[in-house]
């Protein structure tokens, strides 16, 4: 029986936007490129299943620290942290890799910033993959009149205290932190290595006030996520959606769905907001057919 080679990441800088962006990339060099964003309190490391698997597909895969995580830049403006940088930066990324066009992932944060380059540039995107992210127009809607979400989305306004919000996350080398990971997903989502993973991420410098300071960003200007203009989406979009997502109420992915001109919406009842963790053989088969152009 034979099995095949752990497929190697390599480490990078690149430099996009002004800052440098630590990116892992895997899979052969030139074949169709993937370009996957992580959300918050994730790093690259959070798709390291996905992009093994992609990798071993033949899928070209980047995936960067975002700007203020791990071994990326950490600009300490708050004003850094406007979607209009991340989504930047993201284009600098897509130079990058030497693509005209490339398929773009994204989770949680990732997810806001994906939805808003494909608002922007859908000139840069050939597909569009989202996980437990909604559309920017319905989650400012639903905010403002769902209730539930208002609840879920409590820690938000906590977020714009100063200091607050590091100390309780970084308490314990990061303790503070990963009970809040582990607590909204399923029962051993997360293993110790993983964990031990997150908080070298999370206790490097400057890194977990960083983090929090998209969330300041945010609460600066709260319809700074959504652009003017044409908000619809109008290149072919996957939506994978874990039901029992603890942040983000289910009422938010069929509508989401509706602003896409061609969208697939996949849910899974029995997964939460983590369902690249939860999940990782079924969300690995669809976004690997769906860039392939295939039916599951």
């Amino acid at each position: 029986m034979t099995t095949t080679p752990p497929i190697e990441f390599e480490h990078h800088n690149i430099s996009t936007n002004g800052i440098n962006l630590h990116v892992v990339q895997a899979g052969p060099k030139e074949s169709e490129p993937v370009l996957m964003l992580h959300g918050f309190p994730e790093f690259w490391y959070g798709w390291h299943a996905q992009i093994q698997y992609l990798a071993t597909q033949g899928f070209r895969v980047w995936a960067p620290d975002q700007r203020g995580y791990n071994l990326s830049d950490k600009p300490k403006d708050i004003e850094a942290y406007r979607m209009y940088n991340l989504v930047a930066d993201v284009v600098g990324l897509i130079d990058a890799m030497g693509h005209e066009k490339i398929n773009l992932v994204g989770h949680d944060w990732g997810g806001a910033v994906a939805w808003a380059v494909a608002m922007r540039h859908p000139d840069r995107l050939k597909k569009l993959a989202i996980l437990n992210s909604p559309h920017p127009e319905v989650f400012l809607k639903t905010l403002r009149q769902n209730r539930r979400q208002r609840l879920k989305s409590w820690y938000m306004a906590m977020f714009q205290l100063p200091l607050l919000p590091e100390a309780l996350l970084l308490a314990g080398n990061g303790t503070g932190a990963a009970r809040a990971l582990m607590s909204s997903s399923k029962p051993r989502t997360f293993t110790d290595s993983d964990i031990a993973e997150y908080k070298q991420a999370w206790t490097r410098p400057g890194a977990m006030t960083c983090m929090i300071n998209w969330y300041r960003a945010l609460g600066r200007s709260p319809s700074s996520g959504t652009p003017r203009g044409d908000m619809r989406i109008h290149v072919p979009t996957l939506i994978l959606w874990g039901m029992n997502d603890i942040a983000l109420d289910r009422s938010m992915a069929q509508p989401s769905a509706e602003m896409c001109d061609d969208a697939k919406l996949i849910t899974y009842p029995d997964a939460g907001h983590w369902i690249a963790h939860e999940k990782p053989d079924e969300v690995n088969r669809e976004l690997t057919a769906f860039f392939r152009g295939q039916s599951q």
